[in-house]
């Protein structure tokens, strides 16, 4: 065999190799929308359209009245309203309860400290299904029951977020934190004028998967609300049930969308912070 040829032979190789990792990511990235296109057709298809086999894939009528009998199947502007507080106002709590808790197991003494880290490590292995029936129970007791407080307060503790938040805290330049603490500078302003600042890709990331999170939750506000005006959106699709279940398939698809559209739209805007805050440095115990 030629130089020449021994050359080509492996770069022949590396070029299919290239070629099937894209197919491979190609063929996942199909996967992975198909759903979402199919949601966004049938939101648009007659009734018959939805049923049809084999799928209508490009649907040639389209039925926008569907939005429309939708919208008026519930009250989508007060559900939107609901939504809208208990994931902002719940998640940047919880953020705050989480950055407050990370630096304190980062950088601060205190008695038992490993301990407790490490009953919140074991916390993580607790489903968060198991704590519904105490956490209903202490809402009632409070008198929460379709109210703001208890759709919010039981969220803001986030085991997940406060061991993030940790190990990244811990990859920190540590000389940078005592030449603050060198200048007389307390805790609160090293954690604002330093550790924030640092943490800034880490810390979007966790708000947006909390975020995503909250916005998305359905068993808790169904158990915790009974009343349509305290009910989020998850919760709301619900009322385009009848009798007979759903039947109209076209409104509940056009529904999906109002509910998934801003959750899109924000993983579509932030994925960029979310990969950099999740590959950002290493972490070490």
């Amino acid at each position: 065999m030629s130089t020449g040829e021994a050359v080509a032979a492996p770069r022949g190789s590396a070029t299919l190799a290239r070629f099937g990792k894209y197919a491979l990511l190609v063929i996942v990235a199909c996967v992975s929308i198909l759903p979402i296109y199919w949601l966004l057709s049938s939101s648009v298809k007659p009734a018959d359209g939805i049923y049809q086999f084999p799928p209508d894939w490009i649907p040639m009528r389209l039925r926008w009245s569907n939005y429309a009998e939708a919208w008026r199947s519930a009250p989508f502007g007060n559900l939107y309203l609901n939504s809208v507080l208990v994931t902002v106002v719940g998640t940047f709590a919880q953020i705050t309860v989480a950055v407050l808790s990370a630096y304190a197991f980062s950088f601060l003494r205190f008695p038992a400290k490993r301990l407790l880290f490490l009953l919140l490590l074991g916390a993580m292995m607790v489903p968060g299904h198991v704590v519904l029936l105490p956490n209903y129970m202490t809402i009632a007791q409070l008198g929460w029951v379709n109210t703001y407080a208890g759709l919010i307060v039981p969220g803001l503790g986030s085991v997940f977020a406060t061991f993030l938040l940790r190990q990244h805290m811990l990859t920190l330049d540590r000389a940078v934190l005592d030449a603050a603490e060198v200048d007389g500078a307390g805790h609160l302003r090293i954690l604002w004028n330093v550790v924030l600042p640092m943490s800034r890709p880490m810390i979007v990331t966790v708000l947006i998967i909390a975020l995503v999170d909250k916005w998305n939750d359905f068993i808790w506000p169904l158990i915790t609300t009974s009343a349509a005006t305290m009910r989020t959106l998850p919760v709301g699709l619900l009322m385009l049930k009848s009798d007979e279940g759903y039947t109209n398939w076209g409104a509940v698809m056009a529904a999906t969308v109002f509910v998934v559209l801003p959750v899109l739209v924000v993983f579509f805007f932030a994925q960029r912070h979310i990969i950099a805050g999740l590959t950002q440095g290493a972490t070490k115990g």
